[in-house]
């Protein structure tokens, strides 16, 4: 097998290794899990590390299992938490643990008929049926109290000033450690991996496994990625709006390729080793590119086209493209005209607006009076006059003269025109 562990360590994309797993790794096609919690029915971009590692396993011959957390979703993981989780309700999870699946099945294949062909289980499955009493003598008589204290995720909470921890997110690391076991015994898993923080919880179920089997049966490891951070040390993932997410419906594609577009040097030349497949030496010459002229942004350009490629798709990385030229570059009123209302919206989030009623546009309008009396965007009819006398005015990113006349021909879906004087001052009208 090819080495997995140094490509991953290359990328920035080891944290902790147990004894044995690089090992392990090499000799054979092995069997991996990671979790994915069930909070919303959407992942956001600090899902796409464990989703990366799913796809490179998959890429260098092992069987990734991507599990969804129907039953520890009803616990909540308090790794990384200050104060208990708010429990959800049946419905909520169930409607979460589908949206994840069909999230997940965007990127990893759970149909093929490969000989490492990706397995996606919801944890719910073996656990709806686990009574408390088996659960207490078969699996927390493995493990003890000692033991699951040691745990940082545990300490932090009990010397905290919180209200402590209950005895329900206190046996959270024995029930993902039981999926270890489960996934070990049913799909012979050798390896769990996940974020930095779950390291607890990980060595959990590799005690559990150990301590449940004998001998050969017995063997488990484990391996941790970094938890992402930007350089300046606020946290990865979020944008002015809050979380960026992985579906459209949630976070457009536009935003999404603008927020890899947006980062830092420092952060691209980081992130395009961790986010992207692109190999070591095409990253290293995009760097030497990038540091002879920074100016042209080629870190960020080729990182929002590999993942905007990756989550979404290459036509929907057009369509970005296109709507950012829009604000940017030389676009035209054609081009404008393909956005649909959602990307249009953000392409000029923030611009000023103004309405007209559908009835004056359909009677046709003087783009003075536009200019003006409708929409304030100049002061007065007179500084408009001038400004179309300097051919600084356009409408739908087209010059027009005093003469032109505001009709429902000009329309870009129906009800939005777009004004703009000079290069950088926009206006949007929209037609009610």
């Amino acid at each position: 097998m090819k080495n997995i562990i140094s490509e991953l360590q290359w990328r920035g994309l080891v944290h902790d290794i147990m004894p044995g797993t690089e090992e392990q790794l090499q000799k054979e096609m092995t069997t991996t899990y990671i979790g994915f919690d069930p909070t919303s029915d959407s992942l956001h971009i600090g899902s796409l590390v464990p989703i990366i590692l799913l796809v490179h396993l998959k890429n260098f011959g092992h069987k990734p299992i991507a599990l969804v957390g129907g039953a520890t979703g009803m616990i909540g993981d308090p790794s990384g938490k200050s104060d208990e989780r708010n429990l959800l309700d049946e419905a909520t999870l169930d409607h979460n643990v589908e949206g994840i699946k069909k999230v997940l099945s965007r990127f990893l294949d759970f149909n093929s008929k490969e000989i490492n062909a990706p397995i996606l289980v919801n944890n719910y499955d073996w656990m709806k049926n686990l009574s408390f009493i088996n659960f207490a003598r078969d699996v927390g008589k493995r493990i003890t109290v000692n033991y699951m204290m040691a745990k940082d995720s545990v300490k932090k909470r009990l010397a905290g000033e919180g209200e402590g921890m209950s005895f329900t997110e206190f046996t959270y690391q024995l029930i993902q450690g039981y999926d270890f076991y489960h996934l070990h015994k049913e799909y012979n898993c050798l390896l769990q991996m996940g974020g930095s923080d779950q390291w607890g919880n990980i060595t959990t179920g590799t005690e559990l496994v150990r301590r449940m089997n004998v001998g050969e049966e017995a063997k488990a490891y484990a391996m941790t990625c970094p938890l992402i951070t930007k350089a300046d040390g606020t946290k990865f993932g979020k944008s002015e709006g809050g979380n960026v997410w992985l579906t459209a419906d949630k976070t457009s594609v536009y935003k999404f390729y603008q927020f890899w577009m947006n980062t830092t040097d420092v952060d691209a030349e980081k992130y395009i080793k961790i986010f992207t497949f692109l190999d070591k030496q095409t990253i290293d010459n995009l760097i030497e590119e990038h540091k002879t002229a920074p100016h042209m942004r080629a870190l960020q350009k080729r990182l929002a086209e590999e993942l905007t490629t990756f989550v979404h798709s290459k036509e929907e990385l057009e369509k970005a493209i296109k709507a950012s030229a829009i604000l940017f570059g030389n676009a035209t009123a054609e081009d404008l005209k393909e956005l649909d209302e959602t990307t249009f919206l953000e392409v000029f989030d923030g611009v000023p607006q103004a309405e007209i009623a559908r009835n004056e546009i359909e009677a046709g309008i003087d783009i003075i009076t536009v200019l003006n009396e409708k929409t304030a965007f100049f002061k007065s009819n007179g500084e408009a006059r001038r400004a179309l006398a300097a051919n600084s005015i356009s409408v739908n990113k087209e010059k027009v003269k005093e003469d032109f006349v505001l009709s429902s021909k000009d329309l870009i879906n129906n009800q939005f025109v777009l004004l703009q004087s000079g290069k950088k001052n926009y206006f949007v009208v929209r037609i009610v």
